[in-house]
């Protein structure tokens, strides 16, 4: 039963350090094929083959983790506690963060990767959107639009910043003040 486990436990180590080298690859040469994944993993191409069989599951993969990720941060994050001006900021720096940890999120790695479940991101929708509603109820968030509106400004706002550093528009510095900015903007109520 212990060999079982240990096979298992490789497996899942191999998996990883394949994902993970996607991760750090994808995000300096975002063509970088399975092969040079495969080396930067430090596993043979059939290796990477076995646990993904195409590109797109990488990628799905790989998405996957970085929602993971985020999800088990935002987790962190009580929506209830705090002043909602305040409590925004520190989500604002969350999903900042995020994006910042992984630098495969402003490439081109990802364009056109298949859709996963859209419901990946409802968890972490949900939670802001409360935190707005708060905000709203308080008086200190604009409640002339839905809150579901808001929580989706803000993160289309992230998207926007990563969008403009890949560009190389903008550097991490400016877009991080200008994403913190704008969206704490575009919720307060005093406009």
């Amino acid at each position: 039963m212990s060999e079982i486990r240990a096979r298992r436990s490789d497996a899942e180590r191999s998996r990883a350090a394949v994902r993970q080298a996607a991760i750090d690859l994808l995000a300096e040469r975002p063509q970088a094929s399975m092969g040079d994944i495969a080396t930067a993993a430090r596993v043979a191409r059939q290796t990477v083959y076995a646990h993904y069989s195409t590109r797109e599951q990488l990628i799905a993969a790989v998405i996957g983790h970085i929602a993971a990720d985020l999800t088990s941060q935002v987790d962190r994050l009580d929506p209830e506690q705090g002043p909602p001006g305040e409590t925004l900021g520190h989500w604002l720096d969350v999903l900042w963060d995020v994006l910042t940890k992984y630098p495969i999120l402003h490439t081109d790695a990802l364009k056109g990767a298949p859709e996963l479940d859209p419901r990946r991101h409802e968890p972490i929708i949900d939670r802001l959107t409360r935190l707005i509603e708060r905000g709203q109820a308080a008086g200190e968030f604009d409640d002339r639009v839905p809150p579901a509106w808001l929580a989706a400004a803000v993160i289309g706002l992230i998207h926007v910043a990563a969008a403009e550093m890949a560009a190389g528009r903008i550097s991490t510095t400016q877009a991080r003040q200008a994403f913190r900015t704008s969206a704490l903007h575009l919720c307060r109520a005093d406009r």
